[in-house]
Formats: C-alpha cells, structure tokens, sequence
C-alpha cells in the first residue's frame, strides 16, 4: 500500500491456511482497491506448497512483470517503481535488487551482483522481478524447496537476460526453510542446491563453493 508505483496488481495465495492469515489479507482488499489503478485480490485453497503458488501467482498475473515476495518480508517503498523503470530500459527476462537480511541479532546487506560465475550467493529471490512471459515458459518445477535457485539457474544456462542491481529492494526475514540451522538441513541444503547445478550440466567446483557457502550460513546467527 506504501509503493510510490500506481499500477500494481497485488495477488496473495494461501494454502487454506487455519491461523486466519487469508482473512488478515482480506481486509485490506477495499482500501488497497480505493486507489486508482490498483487491484488486490485474495486466494486461499490448498496446494502443493510454495512453488506451486508462486506458478499459480504468475498464470493469474495480468502485469509484464512479476514480483514474488513471502509473507515475512516486504518491499522498499521504491521497490515496484525501480524494477518497473529498469524494465523499461533493459526489457529483462529476470532482475534482482540487493536484500537487506536481517537475522534477529544483526542486520546486513546481501548486494545484488553476478559474480565471476553463477551461485545463489550472488542472487536473491524476494528482491527479484520476472516478466509474466518467462515465468509461464520457465515454471517452478516443484522438485526441492530451492526451486527458486532452479528457475534462475535455468534462464542463466539458457542465455536470458539476466540484471542485478545493486539496490535494496525488500527486506528478508532470516530463518525460513532455506535458513535452517540444524546441520541435517544444511547437508539437505548442500545436497539439492549442488544437485540443481549438476542437472545444468555445471561445474564440479561448485560442491567446495556451496560447502563454504553453507558453512559461512550455519554461523552467521
């Protein structure tokens, strides 16, 4: 409700959650509608988890673009406006912001680059935005909880336009399922994330990469 964008078409879905979360959105429906050139709508069923609602997101989208955030971060004011004007000049098929963390003792930012070659290090989904196009042609695969990676490792292989920008675009909560710190999750986590890298026919070297990666992870709070 506090982007300084007008034309935002802002869709939640719910998994028919019983904590109330879907009637929470739904009351905001009639003052975020208010607004010209805004339109909010709510949807609650079950599905197959996450991915599966960020795919079913997309296919309702009506935008060219498409933002993707969870229900414990948000967006800079500025956040939808920036991606919007980069698209503008860059036509992207996949961009991302930097991301303020914050990890409950600490907060730092991860900044929004593309490295010397390609790793989740470098890229940070709830400061991404995707046109509606690519999101349809490349959907989630529903494979691991790091479909996401998957998605963005895809377009990278497949030689899409890819953009970082080294700008706060939202801010993450620290401690989701792909921050767990039990030492069983962050070999789960190696396993997959190394997995997506070898099922796109890349480097060996990135196993030693992601080990270093993770173990910086499993410290930091």
């Amino acid at each position: 409700m506090n982007q300084s964008y007008d034309d935002i078409e802002y869709i939640v879905i719910d998994g028919a959650s019983k904590d109330n979360t879907a009637e929470a959105a739904r009351s905001y429906i009639d003052k975020f509608n208010s607004k010209p050139g805004r339109k909010m709508i709510v949807i609650s069923e079950p599905d197959r988890g996450m991915f599966d609602a960020l795919n079913k997101g997309a296919r309702l989208a009506h935008g060219e673009i498409v933002g993707q955030i969870n229900a414990d971060d948000w967006y800079e004011p500025d956040a939808v406006q920036t991606m919007a004007e980069l698209y503008e000049r860059e036509h992207y098929d996949l961009a991302w912001g930097s991301l303020n963390v914050m990890t409950g003792s600490r907060n730092f930012i991860k900044h929004a680059k593309r490295g010397l070659f390609w790793s989740a290090s470098h890229w940070c989904h709830p400061a991404s935005f995707a046109s509606r196009e690519i999101l349809l042609q490349y959907p989630y695969p529903l494979e691991t909880p790091h479909d996401d990676f998957d998605f963005a490792t895809h377009l990278y292989v497949d030689g899409k336009k890819l953009i970082p920008l080294d700008k706060v675009i939202s801010n993450f909560t620290f401690g989701g399922m792909s921050t767990q710190r039990k030492f069983s999750e962050v070999k789960r986590r190696l396993r997959q994330i190394y997995g997506i890298h070898k099922k796109y026919g890349m480097s060996r070297l990135y196993y030693p990469y992601r080990l270093i990666f993770e173990t910086v992870k499993y410290f930091l709070t």
